[in-house]
């Protein structure tokens, strides 16, 4: 986040798209609540009727997969109304005349007739993000799970750096992280292509830096993404995997290829708190411990690094993941000696600029926000103020690209996928608590127009059918989806939702179409 959670309060005018954020997020949510209380004007961009789109003021119900038709329709409308910041562009933005060039067919009236979204609407929405004080967008993988999710994320940060509104207070663009870690592993150099702090890999400079830290040559070639794994799996060219806390088996996109991927290893190591479906392939299951059972840090999506401290003792043989990783890393010849987490902290805080004022002893009295470049730095709730890291914001001109896979007459239902409130990612830890007795199964949402046609009731189980692999569910008909999309979360091993869903990637980041596939419905 650009942004502190807390500012979110503080907004005039709040743009949430692709965001379940009442479910996925709801403290967060808790933030949008206030300001909409306080009279701020929130507009939800999704193609589902969620609880946050019953909350907004307005709710652009789009066709799935046509968000940068809806965005460079906005930014179309600013440039043409001349309702941008002029001073802000100038003085800090650049490429802006390829920017008018990519919208120029962009009219509401175009985007109307693919978004299904009124021109009036588009027009009324844009002139109050522009001309908001205040103007803060939040947005998760409702917008970039897609073939076009890197172009959707820089379509609205071409809106947001027009309008000016970033490197304030309760402004800036937002992406709300889907666990409660993600940030701190991506922070901590847990990407193919960056070393900790995101200090890219291929230049000599930083891999020289890390390399005199480290003792050793490192590779100057990125390493592979999540899915080229997969893909190399399956074609045997990667001959092992070391999978830490994750599971794709049910996690990953078209679940089928990823579990034959990792049928074809020669070895798989799993690390994890409970046997999941992944671990259940594995060679070897080194048992780790849970949040409540280990020292560190976790840093939230707010970019605030917070201390985690043991609370009870690891039960059997379980260790923490740093002292698995550390006794591996001595049997394979590479001697790591660390007593405790504070020991590797001080020693990425020595190599990553972000984190250099940052201690455990700063951690103690309270949660800092990176970056934080000195011990007497207080931390930074909002970034870009003044300047940007590169210089110059950069607009990028990017045009809409289909889904790699709509609905036709053989698969005649759009599948949309995300979470519920009740249950977290695949499952292994809430499906093992109480809130199993709130929300025992999955249930697919169904529009009433859908189940009439196919002659369905509810609660009626049904074989949900696409191109990869079939599941059977109950279904729960809903006025949350439109005619046309059906719903299902990827929290239940007993509906493999991502059996169904479709592999095909972004180009620019390698991230899965898990938004949209075809797929069919026959009775049972």
């Amino acid at each position: 986040m650009t942004n502190s959670i807390d500012e979110i309060a503080g907004a005039d005018f709040i743009l949430a798209i692709g965001s379940n954020t009442t479910e996925a997020h709801p403290i967060i949510s808790l933030r949008i609540r206030k300001a909409v209380q306080r009279g701020a004007t929130l507009v939800v961009v999704d193609p589902r009727k969620t609880e946050l789109a019953e909350l907004a003021g307005q709710h652009l119900q789009l066709v799935s997969g046509t968000d940068i038709i809806l965005l460079n329709s906005l930014v179309h409308v600013i440039l043409e109304e001349e309702l941008w910041d002029q001073e802000f562009v100038r003085s800090r933005c650049e490429g802006l005349a390829d920017l008018k060039q990519a919208v120029k067919s962009y009219t509401p009236e175009y985007a109307e007739q693919l978004t299904g979204i009124p021109a009036a609407v588009l027009r009324q929405t844009a002139r109050g993000y522009a001309q908001a004080a205040k103007a803060t967008v939040v947005y998760t993988m409702g917008l970039t799970q897609h073939v076009s999710g890197t172009d959707n994320v820089l379509a609205l940060a071409n809106l947001v750096l027009l309008c000016g509104q970033i490197g304030r207070e309760s402004t800036g663009i937002n992406p709300l992280r889907g666990q409660n870690n993600v940030q701190g592993a991506c922070d901590m150099g847990a990407l193919p292509n960056f070393f900790t702090g995101y200090q890219p890999v291929a230049d000599d400079a930083y891999r020289q830096k890390f390399a005199e830290a480290w003792g050793g040559p490192l590779p100057a070639q990125p390493g592979l993404t999540l899915g080229q794994m997969m893909d190399a799996a399956q074609q045997e060219t990667l001959k092992a995997m070391y999978i830490v806390g994750e599971n794709p088996v049910l996690a990953d996109a078209d679940a089928h290829h990823v579990a034959d991927g990792l049928a074809k290893l020669d070895f798989l190591v799993v690390q994890d708190i409970f046997l999941t479906e992944t671990a259940k392939l594995a060679d070897v299951v080194l048992p780790a411990v849970s949040f409540a059972e280990k020292d560190g840090t976790f840093t939230n999506t707010e970019r605030r690094v917070q201390r985690v401290r043991q609370a009870v003792p690891p039960l059997g043989d379980s260790l923490a993941d740093w002292q698995i990783i550390s006794a591996l890393s001595n049997l394979l010849g590479y001697p790591m000696s660390y007593g405790h987490p504070e020991e590797i902290f001080r020693e990425l805080a020595k190599v990553t600029p972000s984190y250099a004022g940052i201690s455990y002893a700063r951690l103690e009295q309270a949660g800092i926000q990176w970056p934080c470049p000195q011990a007497d730095h207080p931390g930074t709730p909002f970034l870009h103020q003044g300047e940007f890291v590169r210089g110059k914001g950069k607009f990028h001109a990017v045009h809409y690209l289909s889904p790699a896979e709509l609905p036709n007459e053989q698969y005649p239902l759009l599948l949309n996928t995300g979470r519920r409130l009740f249950h977290y990612h695949t499952g292994s830890m809430t499906l093992r608590t109480g809130l199993q007795e709130i929300c025992p199964e999955e249930r697919l949402d169904v529009s009433l127009q859908d189940a009439t046609a196919l002659g369905l009731n509810q609660g009626e189980r049904v074989r949900l059918t696409s191109r990869r692999g079939t599941v059977i569910s109950s279904i729960h008909i809903s006025d949350r989806v439109p005619r046309g999309m059906v719903f299902a979360s990827f929290h239940f091993p007993e509906v493999a939702i991502n059996q169904l869903t479709n592999d095909a990637r972004c180009a620019k980041s390698n991230i899965s179409e898990f938004k949209i596939c075809a797929v069919k419905i026959e009775k049972i």
